[in-house]
């Protein structure tokens, strides 16, 4: 038995070349995007205490006293994003106390849902590096001397 089908238009986006299509045009969505959602997801989490290795977490303490200026929402996140997919890689400090195993759970699941959510793109993995454990009585500018006299 044929079937017959007399659909409208489909109005669900298929990804073409890292741009979401429609009869009514395409959307693109640039690296930097998925990156910062992935950030800001991850940022979320409790017991995420930081993004990014050593350096880059210094740089973001001595950016961060410039008047005007604001941290990277993408620090510590490196993304790959293809026609229909996105692959992350996060690297994180943790709070001393927290379960590695379940931030890093709540982690994968807040990073997948908001970049899914807001791209449409499907996530296939999130990496994630646990670089540093965040003590209580650590100083967030710790290894952060810009050279000043005091």
């Amino acid at each position: 038995m044929a079937e017959t089908t007399t659909k409208a238009p489909v109005a669900a986006a298929a990804k073409e070349g890292g741009a979401l299509v429609t009869s009514q045009g395409s959307t693109t969505i640039a690296d930097t995007v998925v990156q910062k959602i992935a950030g800001l997801a991850t940022r979320e989490v409790p017991g995420v205490h930081a993004l990014g290795g050593g350096a880059a977490r210094a740089f973001s303490a001595i950016r961060e006293r410039i008047p005007g200026a604001t941290a990277s929402a993408g620090q510590g996140v490196s993304v790959e994003v293809g026609e229909k997919q996105a692959a992350v890689d996060l690297q994180i400090v943790v709070e001393y106390g927290v379960s590695i195993a379940d931030v890093s759970r709540a982690v994968r699941r807040n990073v997948i849902t908001g970049v899914e959510q807001m791209t449409g793109l499907e996530v296939v993995e999130v990496n994630i590096g646990v670089g540093d454990l965040h003590l209580p009585d650590e100083d967030d500018t710790a290894g952060t001397d810009t050279g000043r006299v005091q």
